[in-house]
This record gives C-alpha cells, structure tokens and sequence, in this order.
C-alpha cells in the first residue's frame, strides 16, 4: 500500500497541515487496522483513499476516531490523486461520509491551488451564561465575545493578538460543546479572518489548519464583512492560507500542498493482524 504524506494549505514543506493519504486499490481494509495505521502515523488526519475502476472513496482517521469531514485531508488526497495516480485530470470526485466532495487544480498566478466544494454548517449562538463564560474561560484563559455552536464551537475573540496568544486548558477543554474548539477575529492586512482549532476530544491537541473547521468560520465572517470570497489565516506554529468562497450551503475553499514523502506500508506486516 502506497502512503503519501502532504503538506496541505502550503507551498512549502513544514508549513501548512501534513496529512498521510494512503491508497488501497482492492478493498477497504478492517476499521481497526485504519486506526492502528493512524495512530502509527500520529497526524491530525490520515486518509483512506479506495481506487476502483476510476472511481474514488475516501474516509479519514485522526489517531483516535473516524471522523466524517476533514478539508485538508481531502486536498491532500485530491493532490495524490491528480499528480500521482491520474496526471490526464484536473478534478477528482470522492464519494464521503459527508456525500460527493470535489477537488479541482486552479491556476493562481504562477501557482497551482486546490479547491474544495464542502458542505457548510449551519451555526447558532450560545447565550453568554455565567456558567458557560466561567467555563471558557478555564479552557482558554478568556472569555469569547461571541459563542457559535455548529458540529463544533467557534468563539470570536477580541483580536488578532488573542488568536495567537491562546494557550488552551486541554483538559477543560474535554468538557465544552462542540467536536472542537475554534478562535477566530477579524484580521489586519491580507487577511480577513484568523483563527486557530483545537480537537483535544479527537486526539489532536491542536489541527494546524483545519478545512472543516473553516466550514463554520467562513460563513460566520461572510455574513459579518458582508463578503463572499474571503482570505484565511490558521495562525498555528505551522501557519496556512485559506482562499474561501461562501456559497450558502457549500464552502469553497482553495490551498496550496506539496509533497513531502512517498512510502509503502509493508503488507506482510499488515497481514500479522488481519
């Protein structure tokens, strides 16, 4: 079994989100090896893509869980994909937990980006309690100005300065709603919106640039610039650029990825536990 692992949201090695794709061409292999090989790996995500007769399926682990979306997993799979495995083509459809997911290349100057169609989530905000402020607060050393709570929270914070200077309770973490935890405000310069995710409940203490979770954070900023296209920033240590299209339903979202290895996955280790 091929593995490749992808710099996503990038245009360099040791930026962006690496996620490991690994492709299986006869059939899904049981659930517990998947995880294992996640947990070998120990990225926020490593994707299962299943090539039959010029057809693709995708499912995606961090070294904990399945999960049901994950953007830049995605991207990186659509990367391997139509550099590695089908060169002739400029799309790639996977068949996901979340329905029918896109990748397409796009020219953006003298690069080359990769955009994702995804569903966006639908958000409602949470009443400012006491009890619930209280609780933030130990989780993430202060108290949001606005809560939304789609699959996962999304807190909007005062500014730029508290995005990067967040040092998060893992802990307390555990306890607030939501999949996981986003802090977002608006940006400065070129960049409309910064934000940062936390996934401690998913085995990921902290996702360096999280697709999905710009699948809540684009809609949130779109409606509140009154803009549609957007630039992201993920102000992780390992940084990522998110070009965003808010299109209602579904998020457009576009990045950059490199390649920073190709190995195999040894079947006849595999076999011991099958």
């Amino acid at each position: 079994m091929q593995c490749y692992i992808v710099d996503a949201f990038s245009d360099r090695i040791f930026g962006g989100n690496p996620a490991a794709v690994c492709v299986l061409y006869d059939k899904w292999l049981p659930d517990s090896i998947m995880q294992n090989i996640a947990k070998e790996h120990n990225l926020s995500e490593t994707a299962f893509c299943l090539c039959q007769d010029g057809a693709y399926a995708l499912r995606w682990f961090t070294p904990t869980h399945e999960v049901d979306l994950c953007g830049h997993a995605t991207l990186a799979s659509g990367f391997v994909v139509l550099n590695c495995i089908d060169k002739t083509q400029n799309q790639v459809a996977f068949k996901t937990q979340s329905g029918i997911l896109y990748v397409r290349k796009q020219n953006h100057g003298d690069s080359k980006l990769y955009e994702l169609d995804l569903p966006s989530y639908a958000l409602s905000m949470l009443e400012p309690t006491s009890a619930r402020c209280a609780q933030m607060e130990h989780a993430l050393g202060l108290v949001p100005l606005e809560m939304w709570l789609g699959r996962d929270l999304v807190c909007v914070v005062k500014d730029e300065a508290e995005v990067r200077g967040c040092r998060p309770n893992w802990d307390a973490l555990l306890g607030i709603e939501g999949a996981l935890c986003h802090i977002t405000a608006r940006g400065s310069g070129t960049f409309d919106c910064v934000s940062r995710s936390f996934a401690p409940k998913l085995g990921v203490r902290e996702d360096p640039v999280c697709g999905s979770g710009h699948c809540h954070i684009v809609p949130l900023w779109a409606q509140k610039l009154g803009k549609t296209e957007l630039v992201a920033y993920q102000a992780s240590a390992r940084g990522g650029v998110l070009y965003a299209r808010n299109r209602g339903e579904r998020v457009s979202l576009s990045g950059s990825a490199v390649l920073f290895s190709r190995n195999e996955i040894i079947e006849q280790n595999l076999q011991k536990w099958l």
